[in-house]
């Protein structure tokens, strides 16, 4: 018989990882392995309020060439295992943690799988570091010129050594930053690296909410900064930095992640806050606002540094920043490598985050097993934010949706009035026949809806928790005030706070600065609440928010992703591993296309450039020639000439575009811009009238009042495995018919219940169908909380035949004395110690539950302390007959006779 897994590593597995020039100790830095190397967490499972942990990811080697360069994997298997029994495993976690190279092996025979060569081989020994290494560098590019990237071979300076590579320069250490990369800002950090010194200048990452964004960025910049790779390209001036962002917390946010750049004797970085510009740091910190301002001469801010100033640009959020104005300043440091940075890419005719910065990336096929579906050009690295919830890095979620009456039926303003409603309608407004959601706070304010959504969400708010931190998203600045002022009524004299909740709507002013601060601040009881519009969509990093609400309507899954992301980060000093989405306006129907594969990008028009477009430009309603209108045309995404100024006669012209449909763009002073679809003819010129609208103020809203608005339905409960979401009343029948169909009747639910081994496989099947029995004590309290009363007594069983059986509820307290007045035979006819173990069992039962009457009891305390269970079955006449008593117990715990048949 071979040797087991744990006796195949120590005396054949290690031995020849060490003969390769493997070692297992971290001394040195460089050649080492992890051994059982955990790179995942473990998903959070949640069930009621309590969370467990999945099992995490952990792989037996992982092989490091440096301590910041991880190289390959191994699984072992026992000796007389076929050596490839772990190569699809060791694939899987090469998949993952981003390596080329995956090994399987007994000990004898090794075999390998290259992820270069699509290919598998059996080795007698593992290869060296070295060998690794050689082969990495030759397979990736990094030792020779890259065809078509850029004119000279790309500057590949000191691969030899770890201290001039950036890809082998140790991370920055976490003394100085306080943490360590998780395995998929391993992989991020080393993708952008790779594609750096291979000459890419532009390059995008792909990350969700609260996976570290800012962090592989500085980690990034570290390796490249302190491995002097970037100076290395030009020695004679430093090399220089911008992170470039369009929030001011967003950039002082970065500032501070990058602080170990500071020492005691420098200050590399520098906050650009206007005129002028300080051209004597390295590390420089902007938004788009601040670049973009003029000096007294007009010259813009981000016009007084050199064009090739920045080696490296960072883009914080590039899907929805760098295009349209912003674009100048990405064009003046063109010559800059540009890393975009984002959650939620855009991909659309008329902003494509893939186009810009993934256009010297490989194109792929969407999906290889269905060619059909097209192709597209990948970012450097991937990192969802369901991916993150799976490993265990982000918290999971609970989904509350809830509709009130009038969100489910719409609004009718003669059905308002014939209800005695009063309704205000502007002189400039025209009404519509109905109103649905979307509209509501935007163009009819229904403050009584709003009062009973408050209403209700207080009520949630005292059941859950009322000190925990929660954000609600309005339609509007008037909308996130009205919201906080009726919160804070609601709940500011429970609480005894003055700003129990605030809106947050604005950067701007000490006091907003001041409210948004102490809101991210854990250690911070107040403000509770957070109402807002925009501000808080993105880029606020609040770890301790527990609850996310929707009052207003969502339509874009790439703006619903942001906000859901506001709730993902996990926050183990405040025990937050999950948040509730709490959705009053439908925002959650959203979920399902949040994670889907991307489509093929819009191609631009192909073809020569032989075609035009003249215009001219008017004014709507008295025909009078517009000059200076600025107009510009899209051909492609990301792409378009101009803006030009329309002449003293309103015309403009446009040659060399190609042929197809193109957008028009045209924008005036005291004017409603407008863009127009033109279709273009090769060789022939198009003509186009462009009539714009003055400009009015803007509509007032409708007004109704004394409207009756009540919760029509709530959906609580989601079934994982279908997505389905349920009422109270849905998912009891759910659970219902869950149970009958494994028990169709009581007595085959008692004697199910009464069998460990059946026990375990009737609950296992249960929880698969997300039927969770930590649960069902809440929900029938939530259901009969008027007449029923202990339910957090009650057994399990009891509450399983209650659901499917309408069976009177028992506590394991009754049964536990009904089995003591009912078997007074059945103790005397055991010893006295006997007695106590079986006294012991039954107060083991009244805390736990039946699962405290299995064989695994007796290694626990005090069991555990009287011998175990070979002593204790002395008491009983040995193990049989403590194995019979155990049954007995069982049995008579749930009589046979109170069972219906």
């Amino acid at each position: 018989m071979g040797m087991n897994e744990a006796e195949t590593r120590a005396r054949l597995i290690e031995p020849k990882l060490r003969a390769a020039g493997w070692t297992d100790l971290h001394l040195s830095r460089e050649f080492y392995y992890n051994r059982d190397y955990q790179y995942t967490q473990g998903k959070i499972i949640l069930v009621g309020d309590r969370i467990q942990r999945g099992k995490p990811k952990r792989v037996d080697y992982l092989l490091r060439y440096t301590d910041s360069f991880p190289i390959a994997v191994v699984e072992a298997e026992p000796e007389d295992s076929p050596p490839e029994a772990g190569l699809e495993q060791a694939k899987r976690y090469a998949r993952d943690l981003g390596l080329a190279f995956a090994y399987s092996t007994n000990g004898h025979e090794i075999v390998e799988y290259d992820f270069f060569k699509h290919a598998s081989q059996i080795l007698d020994r593992f290869p060296s570091p070295q060998d690794l290494w050689l082969r990495w560098q030759e397979n990736t590019g990094l030792n020779r010129p890259v065809p078509g990237k850029i004119k000279e071979a790309p500057a590949v300076y000191g691969l030899p050594d770890k201290q001039t590579n950036p890809l082998l320069y140790p991370y920055c250490p976490e003394s100085l930053c306080g943490k360590r990369p998780y395995y998929f800002q391993e992989v991020a950090i080393r993708e952008v690296l790779l594609r750096i010194m291979r000459g890419q200048r532009r390059i995008l990452l792909t990350m969700a909410t609260g996976t570290g964004k800012t962090f592989v960025a500085f980690q990034t910049v570290w390796k490249l900064i302190r491995s002097r790779w970037l100076q290395n390209r030009h020695p004679e001036r430093p090399a220089r930095v911008l992170f470039l962002a369009d929030r001011i917390i967003l950039r002082d946010q970065a500032y501070n992640t990058f602080s170990p750049f500071a020492t005691g004797t420098s200050e590399p970085r520098f906050l650009i806050e206007g005129h002028p510009p300080n051209l004597n740091r390295d590390l420089y910190f902007g938004i788009y606002q601040t670049l973009w301002s003029p000096n007294e001469e007009g010259k813009r801010l981000f016009e007084c540094f050199p064009p090739d100033f920045f080696d490296l640009v960072i883009i914080d959020e590039c899907h929805r920043s760098g295009w349209g104005t912003w674009r100048e300043i990405l064009d003046h440091f063109a010559s800059a490598i540009h890393l975009g940075m984002t959650a939620t890419p855009k991909q659309d005719e008329n902003i494509d985050t893939y186009a810009y910065f993934c256009s010297e990336e490989p194109e792929v096929y969407i999906d290889p097993e269905h060619p059909e579906r097209g192709t597209w050009r990948p970012p450097a690295y991937q990192y969802s934010l369901g991916q993150g919830i799976e490993d265990g890095f982000l918290a999971t979620y609970k989904v509350h949706v809830v509709r009130t009456t009038v969100d489910a039926q719409g609004l009718r303003l003669e059905d308002a009035i014939e209800q005695g409603a009063e309704v205000f309608i502007p002189e400039d407004v025209e009404p519509r026949p109905v109103y649905y959601t979307p509209q509501f706070e935007r163009e009819i304010t229904l403050p009584d809806r709003t009062q009973v959504m408050v209403r209700h969400l207080a009520s949630l708010l005292r059941r859950f928790g009322p000190m925990d931190k929660t954000m609600v998203f309005c339609v509007d600045m008037e909308h996130a005030r009205r919201v906080a002022r009726l919160l804070q009524d609601e709940l500011g004299p429970e609480t005894g706070l003055d700003n129990y909740a605030v809106p947050i709507i604005s950067e701007e002013g000490e006091e907003a600065r001041r409210w948004l601060e102490d809101f991210a601040n854990s250690e911070k009881c107040a403000p509770v609440v957070a109402t807002t519009a925009e501000l808080l969509t993105t880029g606020v990093d609040v770890p301790s928010c527990r609850n996310i609400v929707f009052m207003k309507t969502i339509s874009s899954p790439v703006l619903f992703k942001q906000i859901v992301g506001r709730g993902s980060r996990l926050d183990p000093a405040a025990d937050k591993y999950w948040f509730r989405i709490i959705d009053y306006t439908g925002a959650t129907r959203l979920f399902d296309q949040w994670d889907r594969p991307p489509v093929p990008p819009p191609q631009p028009p192909q073809g020569p450039l032989t075609a035009g477009v003249d215009g001219v430009v008017y004014h709507a309603e008295t025909r009078d020639l517009i000059a200076g209108a600025s107009v510009s045309i899209r051909t492609g995404p990301n792409t378009q000439q101009g803006p030009i100024r329309t002449d003293g006669e309103g015309r403009f012209s446009f040659r060399a575009l190609p042929e197809g449909t193109l957008t028009l763009i045209v924008r005036a002073p005291g004017f409603v811009g407008k863009e127009l679809r033109v279709e273009t003819v090769a060789n022939e010129i198009q003509f186009v009238e462009v009539p714009l609208k003055p400009q009015k103020g803007k509509p007032g809203k409708i007004r109704v009042e004394g409207l009756e608005v009540t919760i029509q339905d709530e959906i609580i409960f989601t079934v994982d495995a279908t997505g389905q979401q349920l009422t109270l009343s849905q998912y009891r029948d759910y659970i219902r018919g869950k149970i009958i169909e494994a028990a169709p009747t009581q007595k085959t639910l008692r004697d199910i219940w009464v069998d460990p081994e059946k026990r375990r496989r009737f609950m296992e099947d249960l929880r698969r169908a997300s039927v969770h029995p930590e649960l069902l004590a809440e929900i029938e309290g939530w259901a009969e909380a008027d007449t029923i009363e202990g339910w957090a007594e009650a057994d399990t069983y009891d509450l399983l035949a209650h659901l499917a059986f309408g069976m009177p509820i028992r506590t394991r307290s009754q049964r536990a004395e009904a089995f003591l007045n009912r078997e007074q035979a059945f103790l005397r006819k055991h010893r006295e110690e006997a007695r106590r173990v079986i006294l012991e069992l039954l107060d083991k039962y009244r805390m736990g539950g039946i699962e405290q009457l299995d064989p695994e009891i007796f290694s626990v305390s005090p069991f555990r302390d009287w011998g175990g269970a070979s002593k204790i079955s002395l008491w009983f006449g040995g193990l049989e007959q403590l194995g019979d008593a155990l049954h007995t117990l069982r049995e008579r715990l749930y009589p046979v006779e109170e069972v219906a048949v």
